[in-house]
Parts: structure tokens; C-alpha cells; sequence
């Protein structure tokens, strides 16, 4: 077949067209932050919640990721993508994060710092200095943080400068504030041979260090109730003394109960605190992971778990948790492997797996944003 002139021409320039295209396509730019839909959001009040993940000790590589309610969308690395002139990004071990006002506060353990942002856009706006700081939480415009120094750090909110310092036990790690009262979980992490076994009693009226209640060894959380309690958990020391979960009365600030359940990971929502087992020996090299729920109105534990579908097989290393005050949806971080990308579960109320993401390395500390 003859193919005339005018249509060889015709043909020359769509030929033309195609490879002009294909040398001004670009590949997909890569950027610092991904975002990825895993949900559509449920709250009204809720915006949204932000992830830190912790990284690696020398590996300055903890992350801030944010699940918006409203799109659906989860963000990984969103500190690194609004603040890419701050050269070292987030810092090295971030171990809280929580909100206060405007502001959010990641406590950056190893760059011995508190990273302050707009706690809408997550965009820089001071550090507080802070040696080995490693939980933070708020009362009537300060911020305490506790630091392996051994002591509390009082920061004013509106200068976000460290105005004095309460001394408590040895390196220091959850604390709540209750009945204008502030409670300390001391721990003796860096040495087993003598872990300290006392919770400091701060009076915030004067800042003083007014009582320190004897509990057990190696002290880490500490979770208040509605109730005017507070939950202590015992990590024991990893051979012959178990984990243990504590109850403070905080009107005679004595211990009332004892639970025999390692509480790795604890949080309380109304009547209910959800909590993950999960605790090592190093004489029988076994661990023992459960998922428990105990009901602090008349401290008792349920006999269910909040995961109900069997994906509790599925997680690795139960890392971090939380609880929507609202739709009650139970949030589960899972840190693998510890070397790599962890993953963030959502289950319903009802224990159902609703949808998982990859987040950042170590994901471990949520904020909600209201």
C-alpha cells in the first residue's frame, strides 16, 4: 500500500509530538514527607493526632508524622517538610510529645533538647534545653520535664526558658500532675544493681519535693485516672522480679493495689485503661505479649482484650498506644524490628482492625489535636 505525502507528513509530526513529550516528562519529584489516604475521619472536636517516632539512639532520626481526621490522609516526616532549614531536623531519640495551648513539645532525649512548634502546622518555633529529657507534661503555664539528671525541669510556657530545677530520684521517667500535686516515677535505669523504687511527690504550690511513696523497682509509666488515682507501672528487673502494675491513692498518697501484669503500654479513657503486656526474662529468653483492659472505677481486670480479630498476631513489637476520647478507636504502634519502618494499627471500639500505615522508625508517642 501507497501511503500519499500529506498523511507520511501527518504521521512525521505526531511521531515528533510523542518524543518532544517524552523529553519533558519528569519522574515523580521525591520529596522528604509522603503522605498516604488510609481513612476517612470520624470526630468533630478531634482534628487529627500527631506520631513521634523515636529512632535510633545516633541515628538523629526521629520523625514527626500526622493523621489529619478531616482528609483521611496520614504524613510521614512532617517536621523535616515544614522545617527543612532546621539542619539537624527533629533531633536524636524523641521519647514524648504532648500539646499545650498553641504549642507542641517533643521532648528530643539524646539532642538534650525540647523541640517547641505551632502545634497546627508543626513549624519550628524555639528549643528548651533539657539534659536527657525524657517525659513532659503541663500545669497552670509551665512545663515540667523530667531529665536522667535526676531532677524535674520547670519551664515557663510564654518564655519557654527553664526557670528552676526539683530534684527527685534517680533518672526520673513519667510523671502526672493530680490535686495540684505532681507525681514522679524514679527508675534507676542506669544501674540495675541498685534501680531506685520511689515515686516523688511535687507540691506545685511551692515546688518542693513534699513526700516520696515507696512502690517498686524500675519505675516507668505513670497514668492518672479520673478518680483522683494514679497507674504505676514496675518494669522488675528483667530475671527474678517481675513487672507489676501499681495503684496510688493520691488523697493519702499510699499504694492501695497491686496488679501482677506487666503493663508495657498504658492509657485510660474514662473507666477503662487499655494496656499491653509485653515483658522479657533473660534466664528463660522468653517474652510474653497480651492485650488486657482493666476498669479503673472499681479496679478490676477484664477478662477480654481490645483487639478481638486476631491481628494482635500480627504485631511484632508493641511499641506505643492510644485512645480517641471520641469514637473510641484504639490506636497500636508496632516498632518491628527496631532498625526499620514501624507500623501504626487502628482498631474500633468493638476490637476490629480498621486500617494500618508505615510510619516512621520506632513509632511510640501520640498528641491529639483538638
Amino acid at each position: 500500500m501507497t501511503i500519499s505525502k500529506p498523511y507520511k507528513k501527518f504521521l512525521y509530526f505526531i511521531l515528533l509530538l510523542l518524543v518532544l513529550v517524552g523529553a519533558c516528562r519528569k519522574d515523580p519529584k521525591q520529596t522528604d514527607s509522603e503522605t498516604e489516604k488510609v481513612s476517612s475521619g470520624s470526630s468533630s472536636t478531634i482534628k487529627g493526632f500527631y506520631l513521634v517516632n523515636e529512632g535510633n539512639m545516633g541515628s538523629n532520626k526521629a520523625s514527626l508524622d500526622y493523621y489529619d481526621y478531616t482528609t483521611g490522609n496520614y504524613t510521614r516526616n512532617l517536621f523535616g517538610s515544614v522545617n527543612p532549614d532546621v539542619v539537624l531536623g527533629l533531633g536524636d531519640v524523641a521519647n514524648d510529645v504532648a500539646i499545650y495551648g498553641a504549642k507542641m513539645y517533643v521532648v528530643i532525649n539524646n539532642s538534650n533538647q525540647v523541640e517547641v512548634m505551632n502545634a497546627r502546622t508543626a513549624k519550628h518555633i524555639k528549643e528548651i534545653s533539657v539534659p536527657n529529657g525524657r517525659y513532659i507534661t503541663f500545669y497552670q503555664n509551665k512545663a515540667y520535664i523530667t531529665s536522667y539528671e535526676g531532677y524535674v525541669a520547670v519551664a515557663d510556657t510564654g518564655t519557654l526558658t527553664v526557670e528552676k530545677t526539683i530534684k527527685v530520684g534517680r533518672q526520673p521517667e513519667q510523671l502526672a500532675v493530680v490535686n495540684q500535686k505532681l507525681y514522679v516515677a524514679n527508675s534507676g535505669g542506669y544501674d540495675p544493681a541498685n534501680y531506685e523504687h520511689t515515686v516523688s511527690v511535687i507540691n506545685l504550690s511551692t515546688q518542693t519535693v513534699t513526700k516520696t511513696i515507696d512502690v517498686a523497682i524500675n519505675l516507668d509509666k505513670v497514668v492518672a485516672d479520673k478518680y483522683g488515682d494514679i497507674y504505676v507501672t514496675s518494669r522488675g528487673n528483667y530475671y527474678d522480679i517481675s513487672p507489676k502494675l501499681f495503684v496510688i491513692d493520691t488523697q493519702n498518697d499510699v499504694v492501695k493495689k497491686q496488679f501482677d501484669i506487666a503493663a508495657g503500654g498504658l492509657t485510660i479513657n474514662q473507666d477503662i485503661a487499655y494496656l499491653y503486656t509485653s515483658s522479657y526474662n533473660y534466664n528463660t529468653g522468653n517474652s510474653t505479649i497480651t492485650y488486657r483492659m482493666l476498669n479503673v472505677k472499681d479496679e478490676t481486670l477484664l477478662n477480654q482484650s481490645f483487639i478481638t480479630d486476631g491481628t494482635d498476631q500480627q504485631i511484632k513489637t508493641p511499641y506505643g498506644i492510644a485512645v480517641d476520647p471520641v469514637s473510641l478507636d484504639v490506636y497500636v504502634t508496632d516498632a518491628r524490628d527496631y532498625v526499620s519502618s514501624g507500623i501504626l494499627y487502628c482498631f474500633d471500639k468493638t476490637g476490629k482492625k480498621k486500617w494500618s500505615v508505615t510510619t516512621g522508625d520506632i513509632p511510640a508517642h501520640f498528641a491529639f489535636l483538638y
